[in-house]
């Protein structure tokens, strides 16, 4: 596995996923592909394991489809199934950041206070302790909200828009509506938020 960088973090199998996320998503994997185990164990230089642990994973995100006796194929309803779950997503964000309005920010209030104040350019979210999204989904007060969130968010993810600045600038007014406790506000602005978002993706067929 010389040729590719191994994060801190990652696995054999984590590292396997990346690369075949990112061919799939640069159509150098095209819809419908066999995904042959032997073929990509060599290529990485592994065993099947991590192999067929890297296609679980990306299965669960919707860029393979695996059938027993048949193995793994790129998936061939790729932007369909992301177009979906990007309605769900904004969705679920919107009413988390309802709810949190009504909280005026819960547990969170300081953390989403430092956001609101800050414009001088993106937040690190490490200053913060999490992700602006999970900050708003734990202000919630919804447990199960916030647990449908993380599933749903793990599968998209990948396929949203990438602008820090103009995030920097969503985020501090949505925290500032958050702790007014304009709920109707807040959701408006998470709904813009997150279609800006969706419209900076390029997913393909």
């Amino acid at each position: 596995m010389d040729q590719h960088t191994i994060g801190e973090d990652e696995s054999p199998g984590d590292v396997i996923a990346r690369v075949v996320r990112e061919d799939i998503l640069a159509g150098r994997l095209a819809a419908g592909e066999r995904l042959v185990e032997e073929a990509i164990a060599k290529q990485f230089g592994v065993s099947r394991v991590p192999v067929r642990e890297a296609l679980g994973q990306l299965e669960g995100e919707g860029f393979v489809t695996i059938v027993r006796y048949r193995g793994a194929t790129v998936s061939t309803t790729l932007r369909k199934d992301n177009r979906e779950l990007l309605e769900v997503r904004r969705g679920l964000e919107v009413l988390a950041a309802q709810l949190a309005a009504h909280n005026r920010g819960g547990s969170v209030s300081a953390e989403l206070a430092a956001i609101a104040q800050s414009t001088s350019g993106p937040v690190d979210d490490r200053s913060v302790g999490r992700s602006f999204h999970d900050l708003v989904a734990v202000a919630s007060g919804n447990d199960q909200l916030r647990e449908l969130l993380t599933t749903v968010s793990r599968r998209v993810a990948w396929g949203l828009g990438d602008d820090p600045t103009a995030s920097q600038h969503d985020h501090a007014v949505l925290a500032a509506a958050i702790l007014r406790g304009a709920s109707v506000q807040a959701g408006f602005l998470m709904d813009e938020h997150l279609r800006r978002d969706e419209h900076g993706s390029d997913t393909p067929d």
